[in-house]
């Protein structure tokens, strides 16, 4: 047996990756677990799992299977279309894009209450919200709807306003919608099953929910509505938030305003996609490595670098 133990033995890397290469061609279906044991049991090199594992990220290979995954084409049934995606980071002004969603929780140990906040997005204010005792209550979604045209109608905005919301059976409702009919607002809902297509309201009603919990004690309270009032008045007005620059959303709308805050145009250059921005990172990462490797031309029957050369620095070479 030509024995070695991840290149720490006289043996070449070179043969080393052969020896791998030349077991997966003639047993492609297997993974490297299966090569790595293949290689040890029939004499032929003996290395471990990961050094294995290494060689198979190298060389860009993996197991082949004839179970083919069949992926079937998404239904599209989107009440409304989702015109947010992944850009929220490109909303830039006050009453452009709001959020809103439902939070249950239970207070005094056993009552069981329902809030629905809306948000605006720029500032991470809380607009309106209102409160329900009773499991799905429609009057809570559609009371903070009200207050919140209310609050647009009393500032004077006149330009577009995204209301984004999951597709709950309220939010998607023929009375819920017909109240914005006469309005700025125009409807834009997350894909189904998709909480990541709402980043910012999950984000906001964690935190909310914590707060409440152990700041405000929300589950000792006997009077709820006192506490969740004064929690808003907390969070608008005293509450710092580190995305605004530990200014509370108050102070920040204010600012805003007075053109302390640059005003910048990039909600209306965003361009949609589907596809999570991690993804997209990891994507373009790949797509660079596999340009960095092709540039570097690197070929099997090129020399490899020493067996005592660790192979994450052989990798480093190659990337």
């Amino acid at each position: 047996m030509q024995a070695t133990t991840n290149g720490s033995s006289a043996e070449s890397r070179q043969t080393i990756i052969e020896a791998v290469a030349k077991a997966h061609e003639e047993h492609p279906s297997h993974g490297y677990r299966w090569i790595c044991a293949y290689l040890k049991v029939n004499g032929i090199i003996e290395i471990s799992e990961n050094f294995t594992y290494r060689i198979f990220r190298f060389l860009g290979i993996r197991s082949e299977t004839k179970h083919k995954v069949h992926y079937k084409p998404r239904k599209i049934r989107d009440r409304f279309p989702n015109l947010i995606f992944s850009t929220w980071e490109t909303v830039d002004r006050p009453f452009q894009v709001i959020v809103s969603d439902m939070t249950a929780f239970h207070a005094f140990y056993r009552d069981y209450y329902e809030v629905t906040f809306y948000f605006d997005v720029f500032t991470k204010q809380i607009l309106s919200w209102s409160l329900a005792d009773r499991r799905g209550d429609r009057r809570q979604y559609i009371d903070g709807l009200e207050q919140v045209i209310a609050i647009l109608e009393a500032s004077g905005c006149t330009e577009p306003v995204i209301l984004h919301t999951d597709q709950g059976s309220v939010y998607a409702s023929q009375a819920y919608n017909d109240l914005i009919s006469n309005s700025v607002i125009i409807r834009s809902m997350s894909r189904a099953g998709k909480p990541t297509d709402n980043p910012v309201n999950e984000s906001l009603n964690g935190w909310i929910k914590e707060e409440l919990m152990i700041d405000f004690n929300l589950a000792e309270s006997r009077d709820v509505k006192k506490t969740i009032s004064n929690y808003v008045d907390f969070y608008n007005s005293k509450r710092p938030a580190y995305s605004l620059g530990y200014m509370t959303p108050k102070m920040f709308y204010k600012a805003f305003m007075e053109g302390r805050i640059e005003h910048k145009d990039t909600f209306s250059t965003r361009e949609l996609s589907q596809i999570p921005k991690y993804v997209q990172k990891k994507m373009a990462d790949k797509a660079e490595l596999n340009c960095i490797r092709k540039n570097l031309a690197w070929r099997r029957e090129d020399v490899p670098p020493s067996v005592d050369e660790p192979l994450s620095t052989f990798e480093k070479a190659t990337e």
